[in-house]
């Protein structure tokens, strides 16, 4: 190595480290630059302009490893970037002279009806990130009505979220490689009135989180000091970081023999034992293909949700706003399709429900929010995006989500 390049890498690394150049630092470690400087943070949610002014505030205020946590992909981070690159695959073509005085965005799932397609992620250890964690989030999401869904590895019980919503949420289901663990998650999410249940498929794989890893290493707190063991829990799992401690709902539940989150022999014939397992409706969650979305009609599941886990299942480098085009295709209109993967925008979300979608999950965006500001945070972060969505729906001439097609795209790939 010549002098010159030393020199040059030392310099890198010492812009990488400084803490008053955390973009730069983002950057070497494959985590989305912020664009604002320091000196143009916002300080309350009501100065924010769009969803992004949220993460650099989130930016500057987590720690490392919760940061890199909630911001990972897996390997180089390219399906986190393609998530967000293939919503420019589609262009909007806009209609003129239509009365759009009036606009409903209202969406109907599994004969509900939503004021909003907007509907919040599955994001666990969300105390992670400001110390209301998910009920800040539910209570953010009984202001704006929407629908929440709730991670298996959320840091409050989903009794409790519930209450704080004031209606049932959603629950999304890692099932761990153990039958009973699994059943009992199950039973008790129906039995606090959970209405719909989401099985997790797109981890059974595993995955390389390398962004999460370097974050981890810049990070030098006692991790136990926020993540206390489950309460109530028996045995020890043996999985080290694999099962992430305090979460509630293990609380009660015989650990000793679950090596994992994931059920990496689950099939198809898994999935059916599992949909009769419960009176809940039953959707999977991570189909990306049409092969997929077929069988998972013939297999009589009640909806899929489009979903690489925001980049983090695997790497495949295919957004999930492209995905959901053979998706809608497979299932021809039988069943529910929500997708989830890079929504930033109200752009992003009339492309989505264009294509075919039935709503959209929004995922990162109200963690920047709760990140930076708690419940106020996740209210603006939403308020945005429905307030962007009606926007764009008004250039359109789109005056219900009913009307927004595939006549309002141009797919630049083929042309129309």
């Amino acid at each position: 190595m010549t002098s010159q390049c030393r020199a040059r890498r030392q310099l890198l690394q010492f812009l990488a480290a400084s803490p008053f150049l955390s973009p730069l630092a983002a950057v070497a470690s494959g985590l989305q630059a912020s664009t604002s400087p320091l000196e143009d943070l916002i300080t309350s949610p009501e100065q924010a302009l769009n969803v992004f002014d949220f993460e650099a505030v989130a930016r500057q205020r987590l720690p490392p490893a919760h940061f890199g946590y909630m911001a990972t992909g897996v390997d180089d981070d390219a399906t986190v970037r393609a998530n967000r690159d293939g919503f420019n695959r589609f262009q909007l073509r806009v209609r003129r002279l239509i009365d759009v005085r009036q606009i409903d965005t209202s969406v109907s799932l599994f004969g509900v009806t939503w004021p909003t397609p907007i509907v919040l992620a599955p994001i666990g250890s969300q105390r992670a990130f400001h110390a209301d964690g998910e009920l800040a989030a539910a209570r953010a999401a009984k202001t704006g009505k929407h629908l929440q869904m709730l991670s298996t590895q959320t840091s409050t019980s989903v009794e409790d979220v519930i209450r704080e919503r004031g209606e049932p949420v959603w629950y999304q289901l890692y099932p761990t490689d153990q039958w009973t663990v699994t059943r009992a998650l199950v039973q008790r999410a129906q039995s606090a009135g959970c209405p719909a249940l989401a099985l997790t498929v797109d981890l059974q794989g595993g995955s390389n989180r390398e962004t999460a890893t370097r974050a981890r290493r810049r990070d030098t707190r006692d991790c136990l000091s926020c993540h206390k063991p489950v309460q109530g829990a028996t045995g020890s799992s043996g999985m080290g970081s694999a099962l992430p401690d305090g979460k509630p709902m293990f609380a009660g539940l015989d650990m000793s023999q679950v090596r994992s989150l994931q059920a990496a022999g689950a099939d198809w014939d898994y999935a059916r034992r599992l949909r009769d397992s419960t009176t809940m409706k039953f959707l999977i969650k991570g189909i990306v293909t049409r092969e997929d979305a077929e069988l998972a009609v013939e297999h009589g599941i009640d909806g899929v949700i489009v979903s690489n886990h925001g980049g983090r299942g695997e790497e495949s480098a295919r957004g999930t706003i492209e995905s959901l085009v053979e998706v809608v295709e497979g299932t021809k209109g039988r069943i529910p399709v929500i997708v989830d993967g890079g929504f930033r925008r109200g752009t992003d979300i009339f492309k989505a429900m264009a294509l075919g979608a039935s709503a959209i999950m929004v995922g990162r965006p109200y963690i920047w929010g709760l990140s930076a500001f708690g419940q106020p945070g996740v209210e603006a972060v939403l308020d945005i995006m429905r307030r962007e969505f009606r926007v764009v729906m008004r250039q359109a001439g789109t005056i219900r989500v009913s009307d927004i097609n595939r006549s309002h795209l141009v797919d630049r790939q083929i042309g129309k």
